[in-house]
């Protein structure tokens, strides 16, 4: 499956092998696996991803088929988990395959620049101060906003 929304962890190298496998005329492939971050100065414990699956669904599908024909990509695939994730655990994993490296590069960070700012997931974070619900960033939105 082109776009997979799961709950269960993935293994990001076993995915990625099996990317790789699917067509043998690319130059070129590109991952990008996102993970729970814990910081020293900001530690949490745990990270509840919720999200609209039909919606959620549909719009990184249609992301994931925008980037493969802006960039000529040969192929993408997007892997996103919902529910209760932990420090260290992979939260997404965007693959792009194309005939040259910057094709590859440019698709991937498309599709992770506007996931981050249009599909409907929430993060809430619990640390040791109590639950936050994780606000979105400008910083997102200017690195989407180059693709326009």
């Amino acid at each position: 499956m082109s776009v997979t929304l799961q709950s269960e962890p993935f293994d990001p190298g076993a995915l990625f092998n099996a990317f790789l496998g699917a067509n043998k005329s690319a130059g070129a492939a590109v991952t990008f696996t996102g993970l729970v971050r814990s910081t020293p100065d900001d530690p949490i414990v745990s990270m509840t991803l919720e999200h609209y699956p039909e919606l959620a669904q549909r719009q990184l599908e249609a992301l994931r088929a925008e980037a493969i024909e802006r960039f000529a990509l040969l192929d993408a695939q997007i892997i996103h988990r919902f529910g209760k994730l932990h420090p260290g655990e992979p939260i997404v994993q965007v693959m792009a395959l194309a005939p040259h490296r910057q094709a590859a590069f440019d698709g991937a960070n498309f599709i992770m620049d506007t996931l981050k700012t249009t599909a409907p997931f929430w993060k809430k974070e619990e640390g040791p101060a109590g639950t936050r619900w994780v606000e979105a960033k400008d910083s997102d939105d200017k690195a989407t906003a180059r693709w326009s």
